[in-house]
């Protein structure tokens, strides 16, 4: 499992309030170093009763100047390529430029054993955002302010495809465990705004595991890295060998993949996961699904997000002859950033 020195969370200076700064850790990680290629690891791994939840939302979508957004939110078929595009800011403070709220919704008397915010986009679109900007964003508990979050972590940075993608992330499992369940909110992800033929595109996700004497015994596991899906390449991870009959469930964090263009699939076990959201053969379809909670906004089509949890549903009745997981694309120009799995253990 990849090891970091530790999240780094700051109390920032937004809208007329100036908070003071605090530490979660005695020593503050060196800036975080940008690599082109950031290859799958695992980030986490437990055995436990209890589960994983996320929370995700977009940072940006199409201009409601455009006659068609607001049915392309609902759900329609189209491509970011395909609008101007601008930011989501959901808060009242005239100093951030994006924000967006979801929720963490955690069963009662659960215990937070592993938090990790992650965020990323597109930086070249009508205008080119600095890369320097990568590894900070905002972050305010349910009824918090905001709080300065920096990536603890090597950045993902690619240039491909006509886009200047990155990814980050922090261990943020102090903050979510003293905070717990409701609306959370991140601003100020470094995503550019505007039109080209790679589209704009961005958001965050929180990946959170709990512990819960009430759930079935689990083993969890969360993968991380930053790579393109263009046809060639794919992500593929020495997954869980999943007992015969055993439950559990699969999630993916991707950017940039387009509604419509099939040929990305999600394969646990040798089966291609799916649901009412995500058809089998094109499950990066800028979508956020799984398990019902609240978002702000809550938009069915987020045009190059995607945050997903599927139900392993076909999955453990074949009995596991097969182990992995896979995540493919071969017409999307996409990236992948995160994959997890809770798999009921059975002794």
């Amino acid at each position: 499992m990849r090891n970091s020195p530790g999240p780094l969370l700051r109390r920032a200076t937004v809208g007329m309030l100036a908070l003071a700064t605090f530490w979660t850790s005695a020593s503050a990680p060196a800036a975080a170093a940008e690599a082109e290629r950031l290859p799958f690891a695992e980030r986490y791994r437990a055995t436990q009763h209890g589960g994983i939840v996320r929370a995700a939302n977009t940072s940006i979508s199409c201009r409601t100047t455009s006659p068609s957004c607001a049915s392309v939110r609902r759900g329609t078929t189209a491509a970011n390529g395909d609008f101007d595009m601008f930011y989501v800011d959901v808060d009242r403070d005239p100093n951030t430029y994006n924000s967006s709220r979801a929720e963490v919704r955690l069963p009662a008397g659960a215990r937070v054993t592993f938090a990790r915010l992650y965020w990323g986009g597109n930086l070249r679109v009508g205008e080119q955002k600095p890369p320097k900007d990568n590894g900070r964003v905002l972050i305010a508990e349910p009824g918090g302010a905001y709080k300065e979050v920096l990536a603890d972590t090597v950045v993902g940075h690619r240039v491909a495809h006509g886009a200047d993608a990155f990814q980050a992330s922090a261990d943020v499992t102090k903050l979510v465990r003293d905070s717990g369940s409701g609306l959370w909110t991140v601003a100020q992800v470094n995503v550019a705004m505007g039109r080209s033929a790679a589209g704009a595109w961005g958001g965050w996700t929180l990946v959170v595991a709990y512990e819960d004497p009430a759930e079935p015994l689990r083993r969890l596991s969360v993968w991380d890295g930053f790579e393109a899906l263009d046809g060639r390449r794919e992500v593929r991870l020495a997954g869980p060998r999943l007992p015969k009959g055993a439950g559990g469930y699969a999630g993916l964090v991707a950017y940039n993949g387009d509604r419509g263009r099939t040929g990305d699939s999600l394969t646990v076990s040798g089966t291609a996961l799916s649901d009412a959201a995500n058809p089998r053969d094109d499950v990066l379809n800028s979508t956020i699904s799984g398990p019902r909670s609240e978002r702000v906004p809550s938009y069915p089509h987020t045009l190059g997000y995607d945050s997903d949890v599927f139900g392993l549903g076909a999955v453990p009745r074949r009995g596991g002859d097969q182990r992995g997981v896979r995540l493919a694309s071969e017409r999307d120009a996409a990236w992948a950033g995160v994959l997890f799995t809770a798999v009921d253990a059975h002794d």
